[in-house]
């Protein structure tokens, strides 16, 4: 599975991994619902962090179609909002 950190890169990402990422991103949509700023940052954080831990880097120069596409590293809540709500 190939991740894509929008601004960061691209990473190959175990099956294991996956499973992991994608209950904190259940975890991340919960805060984002409830309006929880210190949760979704915190859920933000450890979500691309374990993205950057146990995914392999994709070389810059591999082309590479994206399976899952994460925001920015920076994104805050309201950024969050807008987004997801727009693609809904």
């Amino acid at each position: 599975m190939i991740v894509r950190v929008l601004h960061e890169g691209q990473y190959e990402l175990s099956a294991e991994g996956l499973g992991r990422l994608r209950k904190l991103d259940d975890a991340l949509m919960e805060a984002v619902s409830s309006g929880d700023e210190q949760a979704f940052a915190q859920r933000r954080d450890a979500l691309i962090g374990l993205v950057r831990s146990e995914g392999k880097t994709v070389a810059d120069d591999v082309l590479r179609e994206s399976d899952l596409v994460l925001p920015p590293s920076d994104i805050t809540l309201a950024e969050a909002r807008q987004l997801f709500t727009q693609h809904a």
